[in-house]
């Protein structure tokens, strides 16, 4: 079937494929091939499908974040093509439902196991790569990280905001609390992110630490407006 073609075939999320057989391999795990006389499996296009979509979320990190630094873009590039967020992706189209597995995979819980998912999604990608192109196939992944949350893991921000400074200016930055307002149980606390005596950012939040953060990534985000103007 890999080399079907013709009026096409309807796959997850709504995506058509003009080859129906790439469609159909991406859809079959190795134990199905094992036990239907080596039909073609999705490990060869999983492995394409891993590099479209590393390509195509660096690109989407690159033009979103212009002013964070290479490390942060690889830790949100690592985060967001991480196995369990793929595995999730994939039961969000239902995809498991389309799986085409052996009967052992079946009988042990295959259609949801992650790593079934994660791999079925990278060869999806892989097959609609081949199918209709580099457009195609990053428009699928650009669709999918547009809906997920863009914040950094919450310790990101100050160790990222540390290289960057540490990087251009040879030292690290330092963060003042400003004040504490509200009672014990429930205070808001302001900081400042300063270099010197100057002020990079600044933020609150219910504890120091949240606050520190906010100040981080504010003084990023003005950091990266300030090089749009230029």
């Amino acid at each position: 079937m890999t080399d079907q073609k013709g009026p096409g075939a309807a796959g997850p999320a709504g995506l058509r494929f003009k080859n129906a057989g790439l469609l159909c391999q991406a859809l079959t795990h190795t134990s199905f091939s094992a036990e239907h006389h080596n039909a073609p499996d999705n490990e060869r296009l999983e492995f394409l499908g891993d590099s479209v979509l590393g390509l195509a979320a660096a690109h989407y990190l690159y033009e979103r974040h212009p002013g964070l630094a290479e490390s942060g873009l690889a830790k949100l590039k690592s985060r967001l093509v991480s196995r369990p967020l793929l595995a999730q992706w994939g039961r969000d189209i239902n995809l498991g439902r389309h799986l085409r597995l052996g009967q052992g995979e079946e009988n042990t819980g295959g259609r949801q196991r992650e790593t079934n998912l994660a791999n079925a999604v990278e060869a999806l990608i892989g097959a609609l790569y081949l199918d209709s192109g580099w457009d195609a196939a990053s428009d699928f992944v650009k669709k999918r990280l547009e809906s997920l949350p863009q914040e950094m893991p919450e310790a990101d921000f100050k160790s990222v905001f540390q290289e960057q400074v540490q990087k251009a200016c040879k030292t690290v930055p330092v963060y003042e609390l400003l004040q504490s307002v509200g009672p014990e149980h429930d205070k808001v606390f302001t900081v400042q992110a300063k270099l010197g005596k100057q002020v990079l950012g600044t933020g609150k939040g219910r504890t120091k630490k949240e606050a520190e953060q906010n100040a981080a990534k504010d003084a990023m985000e003005k950091y990266a407006r300030k090089n749009l103007a230029q």
